[in-house]
C-alpha cells in the first residue's frame, strides 16, 4: 500500500507525457495562423529553430522544405523566437528568394518551446535563447520523438528525421 501514492505519481506523469500538444501560431509575413489541430491525422515536426540572422537555421530549414514532399504525412513547422518586426525585416533581405522560402512562425517569447520544456540557456548572436531543437507529434499530437541540439550546428537533419520516421511506423504497425 506504501506503493500506491507512487505508482499514481508514475501514471500520472506517464499520462500528461502522452497528452496531445495543442498549439496555435502565427506567420508574421503573412498572417497565416496554423493550428496542431489543422494537421490531424499527420505527424507533426515542430522545428525550434535560432534567431532569424542565424545562417545554420536557414540551411536547416531549407533542406527540411526542399525535401519536404518525400514525407507527405509529416507537417513542418519552423519557429522563431524573434519579434514579427524581426522575422518580416530578415524576409525583406531575401527579396525574390521569400516567396520561395518556408513559412516561418513565431513562438513570441519561446512560450512554446518553454511549455514544450526545450532547455534555454545557450549563448547566441549575445543572447541567452532555447537550444535548437525538433518535436515530432504524431498524428494524435503525442509527443514520439525529441531531438536537442548541443549547439548550433547540431541539428536533426532530414535524413535522422525520414529514418526516424519510418522507426516510429514500423514500432507501431500491427505484428502478424
Amino acid at each position: 500500500m506504501r506503493f500506491l501514492p507512487l505508482l499514481l505519481t508514475a501514471l500520472t506523469a506517464t499520462a500528461a507525457l502522452a497528452a496531445p500538444v495543442e498549439f496555435t501560431v502565427e506567420a508574421p509575413a503573412t498572417g497565416t495562423k496554423f493550428s496542431r489541430s489543422d494537421a490531424a491525422g499527420k505527424y507533426v515536426a515542430v522545428h525550434f529553430l535560432l534567431k532569424t540572422e542565424c545562417p545554420v537555421c536557414l540551411r536547416h530549414t531549407r533542406e527540411h522544405f526542399k525535401r519536404a514532399g518525400e514525407l507527405p504525412d509529416v507537417v513542418p513547422v519552423f519557429l522563431k523566437p524573434d519579434s514579427a518586426d524581426e522575422i518580416r525585416a530578415w524576409l525583406g533581405k531575401l527579396g525574390d528568394e521569400a516567396a520561395k522560402q518556408p513559412v516561418i512562425y513565431r513562438d513570441p517569447d519561446a512560450t512554446l518551446a518553454r511549455r514544450l520544456q526545450i532547455p534555454d540557456g545557450y549563448a547566441f548572436h549575445g543572447e541567452t535563447v532555447h537550444y535548437p531543437a525538433l518535436v515530432l507529434l504524431n498524428a494524435s499530437g503525442e509527443e514520439v520523438f525529441r531531438y536537442v541540439g548541443k549547439n548550433n550546428g547540431d541539428r536533426f537533419g532530414f535524413d535522422q528525421l525520414a529514418a526516424k520516421l519510418a522507426e516510429l511506423k514500423a514500432a507501431a504497425a500491427p505484428k502478424p
